[in-house]
Protein backbone atom coordinates (compact mmCIF):
# COMPACT_ATOMS: atom_id res chain seq x y z
CA UNK A 1 0.00 0.00 0.00
CA UNK A 2 1.71 3.28 -1.09
CA UNK A 3 2.60 5.80 1.56
CA UNK A 4 -0.59 8.28 1.91
CA UNK A 5 0.11 11.90 0.85
CA UNK A 6 -1.74 13.41 3.82
CA UNK A 7 1.02 13.89 6.38
CA UNK A 8 -0.23 15.75 9.46
CA UNK A 9 2.95 14.99 12.03
CA UNK A 10 6.93 15.02 11.20
CA UNK A 11 9.66 15.44 13.39
CA UNK A 12 12.35 17.37 12.55
CA UNK A 13 16.20 18.82 13.72
CA UNK A 14 16.73 22.41 13.16
CA UNK A 15 20.00 23.69 14.19
CA UNK A 16 20.26 28.14 13.50
CA UNK A 17 22.76 29.89 12.37
CA UNK A 18 25.87 30.78 14.83
CA UNK A 19 26.59 34.39 15.58
CA UNK A 20 29.33 35.86 13.27
CA UNK A 21 32.51 37.13 15.77
CA UNK A 22 33.13 40.89 16.49
CA UNK A 23 36.30 41.99 15.13
CA UNK A 24 39.47 43.04 16.13
CA UNK A 25 40.84 46.05 13.88
CA UNK A 26 42.80 49.57 14.77
CA UNK A 27 42.39 52.12 12.31
CA UNK A 28 45.19 52.76 9.82
CA UNK A 29 45.78 55.56 7.33
CA UNK A 30 48.53 56.58 4.97
CA UNK A 31 49.33 59.78 7.70
CA UNK A 32 47.70 57.60 10.70
CA UNK A 33 50.17 54.47 12.31
CA UNK A 34 48.21 54.19 15.30
CA UNK A 35 44.38 55.05 15.25
CA UNK A 36 41.67 53.64 17.41
CA UNK A 37 39.69 50.81 17.90
CA UNK A 38 37.19 50.06 14.51
CA UNK A 39 36.20 46.51 14.85
CA UNK A 40 32.91 45.86 13.87
CA UNK A 41 30.04 43.59 15.06
CA UNK A 42 29.55 39.69 13.84
CA UNK A 43 26.32 39.55 12.26
CA UNK A 44 22.98 37.70 13.30
CA UNK A 45 23.02 33.84 12.84
CA UNK A 46 20.03 32.48 10.97
CA UNK A 47 16.64 31.85 12.30
CA UNK A 48 14.49 28.73 11.51
CA UNK A 49 10.94 30.46 11.10
CA UNK A 50 7.25 28.61 10.41
CA UNK A 51 5.18 30.51 7.74
CA UNK A 52 1.55 29.72 7.67
CA UNK A 53 0.48 29.06 4.45
CA UNK A 54 -3.28 29.07 3.24
CA UNK A 55 -2.49 27.05 0.59
CA UNK A 56 -0.51 24.11 1.99
CA UNK A 57 -2.84 21.13 3.70
CA UNK A 58 -0.28 18.58 4.49
CA UNK A 59 3.58 18.54 6.13
CA UNK A 60 4.41 16.28 3.18
CA UNK A 61 7.07 18.74 2.06
CA UNK A 62 8.83 18.07 5.66
CA UNK A 63 8.35 14.15 5.77
CA UNK A 64 12.05 13.45 4.35
CA UNK A 65 13.98 16.42 5.40
CA UNK A 66 15.09 15.20 8.73
CA UNK A 67 17.54 18.39 9.28
CA UNK A 68 17.07 21.51 8.82
CA UNK A 69 19.80 24.43 9.01
CA UNK A 70 20.45 27.95 8.98
CA UNK A 71 23.16 29.99 7.90
CA UNK A 72 26.05 31.44 10.32
CA UNK A 73 26.20 35.42 10.66
CA UNK A 74 29.36 36.76 8.98
CA UNK A 75 32.02 38.20 10.75
CA UNK A 76 32.52 41.48 11.52
CA UNK A 77 35.76 43.81 9.59
CA UNK A 78 37.44 47.01 9.87
CA UNK A 79 36.06 50.29 9.35
CA UNK A 80 33.05 49.44 12.08
CA UNK A 81 32.07 47.23 9.01
CA UNK A 82 29.26 44.67 10.57
CA UNK A 83 28.97 41.08 9.28
CA UNK A 84 26.21 39.87 7.48
CA UNK A 85 23.19 38.12 8.92
CA UNK A 86 23.03 34.32 8.45
CA UNK A 87 20.43 33.71 6.32
CA UNK A 88 17.08 33.08 7.30
CA UNK A 89 15.33 29.17 6.82
CA UNK A 90 11.47 29.62 6.43
CA UNK A 91 9.10 26.05 6.36
CA UNK A 92 5.67 26.90 5.05
CA UNK A 93 3.48 24.74 6.84
CA UNK A 94 -0.50 24.58 6.76
CA UNK A 95 -2.54 27.14 8.70
CA UNK A 96 -2.88 24.91 12.16
CA UNK A 97 0.03 24.04 12.70
CA UNK A 98 1.53 23.35 15.99
CA UNK A 99 5.11 23.53 17.25
CA UNK A 100 6.51 21.53 20.00
CA UNK A 101 9.48 20.57 21.66
CA UNK A 102 10.14 17.36 20.80
CA UNK A 103 12.27 16.75 24.18
CA UNK A 104 9.58 17.63 26.82
CA UNK A 105 6.53 17.74 24.27
CA UNK A 106 6.18 21.65 25.80
CA UNK A 107 3.97 23.31 23.14
CA UNK A 108 5.83 26.75 21.77
CA UNK A 109 3.28 28.26 19.21
CA UNK A 110 0.81 27.17 16.76
CA UNK A 111 0.16 29.61 13.34
CA UNK A 112 -3.82 29.63 13.20
CA UNK A 113 -3.49 33.13 10.60
CA UNK A 114 -2.69 32.81 6.95
CA UNK A 115 0.54 34.39 6.65
CA UNK A 116 1.54 34.41 10.37
CA UNK A 117 5.10 33.96 10.93
CA UNK A 118 6.88 32.36 14.41
CA UNK A 119 10.57 32.06 15.15
CA UNK A 120 11.23 28.11 15.88
CA UNK A 121 15.01 28.40 16.08
CA UNK A 122 16.69 31.48 17.01
CA UNK A 123 19.89 32.36 15.74
CA UNK A 124 22.94 33.34 17.60
CA UNK A 125 23.82 37.02 18.36
CA UNK A 126 26.82 38.48 16.69
CA UNK A 127 30.01 39.33 18.93
CA UNK A 128 30.48 42.79 19.40
CA UNK A 129 33.34 44.37 17.73
CA UNK A 130 36.49 46.04 19.73
CA UNK A 131 35.47 49.41 19.34
CA UNK A 132 32.64 49.06 21.42
CA UNK A 133 34.97 48.19 24.17
CA UNK A 134 37.00 51.30 24.51
CA UNK A 135 37.13 53.45 27.28
CA UNK A 136 39.07 56.27 28.14
CA UNK A 137 41.79 54.53 30.23
CA UNK A 138 41.71 51.57 27.72
CA UNK A 139 41.87 53.13 24.50
CA UNK A 140 42.94 50.26 21.76
CA UNK A 141 41.65 47.37 23.00
CA UNK A 142 42.03 44.52 21.46
CA UNK A 143 39.82 41.59 22.20
CA UNK A 144 36.17 41.28 20.73
CA UNK A 145 33.22 39.25 21.51
CA UNK A 146 32.94 36.07 19.84
CA UNK A 147 29.20 35.29 18.28
CA UNK A 148 27.12 32.89 20.38
CA UNK A 149 25.95 30.00 19.40
CA UNK A 150 23.00 29.27 17.71
CA UNK A 151 20.19 26.81 19.32
CA UNK A 152 19.57 23.16 18.02
CA UNK A 153 16.79 20.47 19.10
CA UNK A 154 14.50 18.36 17.95
CA UNK A 155 11.41 19.77 17.39
CA UNK A 156 7.81 17.89 16.64
CA UNK A 157 5.21 19.73 14.02
CA UNK A 158 1.45 18.27 14.04
CA UNK A 159 -1.17 19.64 11.96
CA UNK A 160 -4.72 20.68 13.39
CA UNK A 161 -7.12 20.95 10.67
CA UNK A 162 -9.09 23.87 10.89
CA UNK A 163 -12.92 23.71 9.97
CA UNK A 164 -16.06 24.82 10.48
CA UNK A 165 -18.32 21.49 10.96
CA UNK A 166 -16.29 18.32 12.40
CA UNK A 167 -18.02 14.69 11.65
CA UNK A 168 -17.59 12.84 14.68
CA UNK A 169 -18.81 8.94 14.50
CA UNK A 170 -17.99 5.33 14.23
CA UNK A 171 -16.87 3.75 11.22
CA UNK A 172 -19.21 3.22 8.43
CA UNK A 173 -21.67 5.39 10.34
CA UNK A 174 -22.11 7.28 6.43
CA UNK A 175 -19.88 10.37 7.07
CA UNK A 176 -17.83 10.27 3.71
CA UNK A 177 -21.18 9.79 2.14
CA UNK A 178 -22.46 12.94 3.35
CA UNK A 179 -19.55 14.58 3.03
CA UNK A 180 -19.65 13.50 -0.71
CA UNK A 181 -23.42 14.31 -0.96
CA UNK A 182 -23.48 17.71 -0.06
CA UNK A 183 -19.76 19.03 -1.02
CA UNK A 184 -17.33 18.63 -4.14
CA UNK A 185 -14.90 16.50 -1.84
CA UNK A 186 -14.15 13.16 -3.09
CA UNK A 187 -13.71 10.91 -0.44
CA UNK A 188 -13.33 7.46 -0.55
CA UNK A 189 -16.48 5.25 -0.11
CA UNK A 190 -17.35 1.27 1.09
CA UNK A 191 -19.42 -0.74 2.94
CA UNK A 192 -16.41 -1.35 5.41
CA UNK A 193 -14.72 -0.12 8.66
CA UNK A 194 -12.24 2.40 8.34
CA UNK A 195 -12.63 3.28 5.02
CA UNK A 196 -11.56 6.90 5.58
CA UNK A 197 -7.90 7.05 7.02
CA UNK A 198 -7.17 10.60 6.96
CA UNK A 199 -9.56 13.94 7.08
CA UNK A 200 -11.30 14.97 3.95
CA UNK A 201 -12.31 18.62 3.96
CA UNK A 202 -15.08 19.87 1.70
CA UNK A 203 -17.18 22.99 1.33
CA UNK A 204 -20.68 23.29 2.02
CA UNK A 205 -22.81 25.79 0.06
CA UNK A 206 -25.54 27.45 1.29
CA UNK A 207 -27.93 30.44 0.33
CA UNK A 208 -26.61 33.57 -1.43
CA UNK A 209 -22.98 32.51 -1.31
CA UNK A 210 -22.87 31.31 1.55
CA UNK A 211 -20.37 28.41 2.43
CA UNK A 212 -18.91 26.79 5.57
CA UNK A 213 -16.56 24.01 5.60
CA UNK A 214 -16.95 20.15 6.65
CA UNK A 215 -14.18 17.97 7.75
CA UNK A 216 -14.76 14.08 7.68
CA UNK A 217 -12.26 13.05 10.33
CA UNK A 218 -11.69 8.99 10.77
CA UNK A 219 -13.87 7.22 12.97
CA UNK A 220 -13.97 6.82 16.41
CA UNK A 221 -14.30 3.44 18.31
CA UNK A 222 -14.76 2.99 22.05
CA UNK A 223 -11.22 3.15 23.96
CA UNK A 224 -9.71 5.41 20.89
CA UNK A 225 -8.57 7.44 23.62
CA UNK A 226 -6.05 5.13 24.45
CA UNK A 227 -5.15 4.44 21.45
CA UNK A 228 -7.39 1.61 20.14
CA UNK A 229 -8.47 1.64 16.64
CA UNK A 230 -6.80 4.72 14.95
CA UNK A 231 -6.57 5.73 18.57
CA UNK A 232 -5.89 9.28 19.08
CA UNK A 233 -4.10 10.05 16.11
CA UNK A 234 -7.16 12.08 13.98
CA UNK A 235 -8.72 13.38 17.72
CA UNK A 236 -6.48 16.44 17.36
CA UNK A 237 -8.33 17.50 14.25
CA UNK A 238 -11.20 17.84 16.35
CA UNK A 239 -10.13 20.57 18.18
CA UNK A 240 -10.56 23.01 15.94
CA UNK A 241 -13.77 22.70 14.50
CA UNK A 242 -16.64 24.86 15.66
CA UNK A 243 -19.09 23.04 15.88
CA UNK A 244 -19.38 18.81 16.26
CA UNK A 245 -22.08 16.57 14.28
CA UNK A 246 -22.14 13.61 16.13
CA UNK A 247 -23.18 10.79 13.07
CA UNK A 248 -24.58 7.34 14.42
CA UNK A 249 -26.65 5.03 12.32
CA UNK A 250 -29.97 4.48 12.27
CA UNK A 251 -29.00 0.64 12.43
CA UNK A 252 -27.55 0.80 15.78
CA UNK A 253 -28.68 -1.20 18.44
CA UNK A 254 -29.28 2.09 21.06
CA UNK A 255 -28.56 5.74 19.30
CA UNK A 256 -28.85 6.90 22.71
CA UNK A 257 -26.00 4.64 23.59
CA UNK A 258 -23.84 5.53 20.71
CA UNK A 259 -24.05 8.96 21.12
CA UNK A 260 -23.12 8.93 24.65
CA UNK A 261 -20.12 6.67 23.73
CA UNK A 262 -18.68 9.48 21.26
CA UNK A 263 -18.94 12.16 23.89
CA UNK A 264 -17.06 10.03 26.33
CA UNK A 265 -14.66 9.35 23.94
CA UNK A 266 -14.06 13.16 23.31
CA UNK A 267 -14.22 14.04 27.13
CA UNK A 268 -11.54 11.69 27.98
CA UNK A 269 -9.33 12.74 25.08
CA UNK A 270 -9.92 16.73 25.83
CA UNK A 271 -12.73 17.85 28.18
CA UNK A 272 -12.85 21.35 26.15
CA UNK A 273 -14.31 19.49 23.50
CA UNK A 274 -17.53 19.42 24.73
CA UNK A 275 -17.88 23.05 25.17
CA UNK A 276 -18.42 23.31 21.60
CA UNK A 277 -21.65 23.33 19.40
CA UNK A 278 -23.47 19.78 19.33
CA UNK A 279 -25.67 18.79 16.75
CA UNK A 280 -26.70 15.09 16.20
CA UNK A 281 -27.56 13.29 12.55
CA UNK A 282 -29.27 10.14 12.68
CA UNK A 283 -28.21 8.64 9.24
CA UNK A 284 -29.48 5.75 6.80
CA UNK A 285 -32.86 7.05 7.28
CA UNK A 286 -33.88 5.48 3.95
CA UNK A 287 -33.72 2.12 5.63
CA UNK A 288 -36.47 3.24 8.28
CA UNK A 289 -39.87 4.05 7.62
CA UNK A 290 -41.82 7.71 9.35
CA UNK A 291 -43.18 5.55 12.29
CA UNK A 292 -39.84 4.23 13.34
CA UNK A 293 -38.23 7.82 13.37
CA UNK A 294 -41.03 8.84 14.92
CA UNK A 295 -40.37 6.18 17.91
CA UNK A 296 -36.36 7.21 17.95
CA UNK A 297 -37.06 11.31 18.07
CA UNK A 298 -39.00 10.95 21.50
CA UNK A 299 -35.78 8.96 23.09
CA UNK A 300 -33.08 11.30 21.59
CA UNK A 301 -31.25 13.50 23.75
CA UNK A 302 -33.28 16.58 24.42
CA UNK A 303 -30.10 18.90 25.30
CA UNK A 304 -28.76 18.56 21.46
CA UNK A 305 -30.48 19.71 17.81
CA UNK A 306 -31.32 16.35 16.27
CA UNK A 307 -31.89 15.46 12.46
CA UNK A 308 -32.55 12.53 10.41
CA UNK A 309 -31.06 12.36 7.07
CA UNK A 310 -30.47 9.98 3.99
CA UNK A 311 -27.42 10.99 2.05
CA UNK A 312 -28.63 8.30 -0.67
CA UNK A 313 -32.30 9.91 -0.47
CA UNK A 314 -31.26 13.25 0.03
CA UNK A 315 -33.90 13.52 3.44
CA UNK A 316 -33.05 16.19 5.95
CA UNK A 317 -29.80 17.40 4.36
CA UNK A 318 -31.27 20.80 3.51
CA UNK A 319 -32.84 20.86 7.61
CA UNK A 320 -29.30 19.48 8.68
CA UNK A 321 -27.48 22.85 6.76
CA UNK A 322 -29.93 25.42 8.44
CA UNK A 323 -29.37 23.73 11.57
CA UNK A 324 -25.48 23.51 11.24
CA UNK A 325 -25.25 27.00 9.85
CA UNK A 326 -27.77 28.43 12.93
CA UNK A 327 -25.23 26.71 15.15
CA UNK A 328 -21.77 28.11 13.39
CA UNK A 329 -23.56 31.83 13.89
CA UNK A 330 -25.26 31.70 17.18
Amino acid sequence: MPDSNFIDYVKIHCTSGHGGAGSVHLYRAKYIAKGGPDGGDGGRGGHIILKANPQLWTLIHLKYRKHVKAEDGGKGEGGLRTGKNGKDVILEVPVGTVAKDAETGEVLFELLEPGEEKILCKGGRGGLGNNNFKTPTLQTPRFAQPGDDGQEGWYILELKILADVGLVGFPNAGKSTLLASITSAKPKIANYAFTTLEPNLGIVKYYDDKSFVMADIPGIIEGAHEGKGLGIRFLRHIERNSVLLFMVSAEEEDINKGYETLLDELKEYNPELLDKGRVLAVTKCDLIDKEIEADLAKSLPKDISHVFISSISGEGLQQLKDILWQELHS
